[in-house]
């Protein structure tokens, strides 16, 4: 069976994107994709969409105690330094794989 595409913010009421969905507080709960999204682009292709049924999307589940320690923990790793090992206060830009402090070092040891 072939999706219906529809244009850029010509979509039936009752159809709602991912993003759409968690902003009412739903997710799509195991449905299958109910349509598709298409925004043109001039250089490169399409931009994809994939629409739910609202009335099929079930209420996200709460998040437990559990699951938030493990939130919490994962943030600190990322805010840690591997180089000095400090708490950076901000989330280790993946680029330069070390906090500003560790950065500006090697920068002048390298200069």
């Amino acid at each position: 069976m072939t999706l219906p595409v529809y244009r850029w913010r010509l979509a039936p009421d009752g159809l709602a994107t991912y993003r759409q969905l968690r902003a009412l507080g739903l997710r799509p709960g195991g449905q299958d994709v109910a349509a598709q999204l298409e925004r043109p682009r001039r250089r490169r292709g399409p931009l994809v969409a994939y629409l739910y049924r609202v009335d099929r999307a079930k209420p996200v589940r709460p998040m437990s105690p559990a699951r938030w320690a493990a939130l919490a923990k994962a943030n600190a790793a990322r805010r840690r330094c591997p180089e000095c090992g400090r708490d950076a206060g901000y989330v280790i830009p993946t680029s330069l794989g070390m906090c500003g402090r560790c950065a500006a070092v090697e920068e002048q040891c390298a200069a």
